[in-house]
């Protein structure tokens, strides 16, 4: 995050980095396992301590010589860090005590201007600690004895951090200072104090006078509840950053997709398929905010994964988990083998989790014999092979030379802004209202369902609930035309919307009352047919 100080842990292969990344950060973010180099690009993390906020990067093995051309790049991406970093932690093993890889690891740092603390891992009782003491050799006083796995000595060691970063920037008091006001704001709306805006009846729709009286019974029983949610709603404030996840199968080029995002090598780019391990965050500053992009692990079929070693389904567990994460998905497929069943897997992930949606085609510069035409006939072809994609935009791009991936972004950040988009309950009920007349749900079982009201529930994904007699018997198709009325009136470009159907029969609504005393609240309602001049709706005859 920019403004905030940045701490590399670096270290020869199969030290324990990841294990103190992840105890710092408190989350297992980091894959872990019993194997060296299964770290690979860089991974950030925000971390806090004493007050403090800091970012933490993990980092591949240090090596000055590797002999394969991924390990090569991974050693290009822990001297990015290094050379990023305010303060260096250099973590060794306490159990194999020091070895010649540590000394070269600590050659390649000796260069390095920050800060540099030591941190003797594995010291997980009195013997390995003082066994530890052996790692002054290198010459750095700042060494501490450490056990990632079970957490002793690691808050000496944050605190050691802490002393050793620099001063804090005007940018990072400004954050903390919004995020007091932040907090301050979210406490008001918990309590209640702040007051939400209730829909009147003005803003109700025009309905048949037979069920009048019943619809306005529902809107004002409604109208609590709708209060409530308008209340959920602004406190989902809208300053949350938005969060873009680049997903797919192995090696469709997400990763190069990234790089060509951000200008600069910051994930590993192979042609063996799997390269990327981790999710990895990267923030960019996107106008006078921040968007995070996340890179992810390609998403093997389920049997390849079952089989496959450990890392590969750590891998897939945490590309799911960053599409729960995301608010907008960039499902990226290849032009060259065109959409495959996992492809179609995966976007039905991200429409259950009602995540917005991007189809980045990619490699387009390498289909051949192209016409004016054929990216239509893509399109079209894409649309009849998973229908229920079809709010999606699809882009064709190619990251290897950069053409239109800055688009993807575009439409990214525009779709964050569709799952947000907020409707008045008054627009939403003339709209349902319309669409009523135009088509009235069909029977079932000799009884025809009625939509008396309608109210946005939530936001990320855009969610309305509709309040109808024999609300289980409104058909598919029905629910299908009523979200097409809305995105034909809205928009809602590249995000599911979630339409809830609710029962409000006429015996359960309150009746309305007709006498004309009880002072200025009350209100005198005129006999149906009879409305009194000013007393009728706008736009209804009188």
């Amino acid at each position: 995050m920019p403004g905030l100080p940045v701490v590399a842990i670096v270290g020869r292969p199969n030290v324990g980095k990841s294990t103190l990344f992840n105890r710092i950060l408190g989350s297992r973010t980091a894959i872990v396992e019993d194997r060296a180099r299964t770290t690979r690009d860089r991974l950030y993390g925000d971390a806090e301590w004493n007050d403090r906020r800091f970012v933490v990067v993990d980092t591949g093995g240090l090596e000055r010589s590797p002999d394969d051309p991924i390990e090569a790049k991974v050693q290009e991406q822990a001297r990015l860090a290094i050379r990023e970093a305010d303060v260096i932690l250099f973590v060794v093993d306490a159990a194999a005590g020091l070895t010649p890889a540590d000394q070269e690891a600590a050659d390649l740092l000796r260069s390095a201007t920050s800060p540099l603390l030591v941190a003797v891992n594995k010291a997980d009782n009195e013997k390995r600690e003082l066994e530890g003491a052996e790692f002054y050799a290198l010459g750095w006083d700042e060494t501490y004895q450490i056990s990632a796995s079970h957490g002793r000595g690691v808050a000496d060691l944050l605190d050691a951090i802490v002393w050793a970063l620099p001063p804090e920037s005007e940018e990072e008091i400004a954050r903390k200072q919004r995020e007091r006001e932040a907090d301050a704001w979210a406490r008001e709306v918990a309590s209640g104090r702040l007051q939400p805006h209730v829909v009147g009846e003005d803003d109700e729709p025009d309905e048949d006078d037979e069920a009048e009286e019943a619809e306005d019974a529902a809107g004002r029983a409604a109208g609590s509840v709708e209060a409530r949610w308008d209340a959920q709603i602004a406190a989902e404030a809208d300053v949350a950053e938005a969060a873009i996840a680049f997903v797919g199968r192995p090696n469709v080029g997400k990763s190069s997709l990234l790089n060509a995002l951000l200008g600069e090598e910051r994930t590993i780019v192979s042609e063996v398929p799997g390269t990327t391990r981790d999710t990895i965050d990267t923030r960019l500053r996107w106008g006078r905010s921040e968007i995070v992009l996340i890179d992810t692990a390609g998403i093997r079929r389920r049997g390849k994964v079952a089989a496959g070693p450990a890392a590969e389904r750590y891998s897939t567990l945490r590309s799911l988990r960053a599409i729960s994460r995301a608010d907008v998905a960039v499902l990226v497929i290849d032009a060259v083998e065109g959409l495959t069943a996992q492809d179609a897997h995966v976007a039905g992930y991200v429409g259950e989790e009602g995540k917005g949606l991007v189809v980045a085609v990619n490699k387009w510069d390498l289909v051949e014999d192209k016409t004016d035409r054929t990216f239509d006939q893509y399109v079209q072809w894409i649309r009849n092979e998973v229908p229920f994609l079809d709010f999606a935009p699809v882009i064709s791009i190619s990251a290897r030379t950069g053409q239109r991936v800055s688009r993807v972004l575009e439409t990214a950040v525009d779709i964050w802004g569709e799952r947000r988009k907020r409707i008045s309950t008054g627009e939403l009920n003339r709209l349902v209202a319309a669409a009523s007349d135009r088509q009235v749900p069909p029977m079932v079982k000799g009884r025809r369902p009625k939509i008396f009201y309608a109210t946005q529930a939530a936001v990320a994904p855009p969610t309305f609930v509709f309040f109808a007699s024999d609300a289980g018997a409104i058909h598919f198709s029905y629910r299908r035309y009523l979200e097409n009325r809305l995105r034909e009136a809205f928009g809602f470009d590249g995000t599911p919307i979630r339409l809830v159907f609710r029962d409000r029969s006429k015996a359960e609504l309150p009746r309305r009352r007709r006498s004309g005393g009880g002072g200025a609240a009350a209100r005198a309602v005129p006999p149906r047919g009879r409305r009194t001049a000013g007393s009728g709706r706008p736009g209804r005859a009188r």
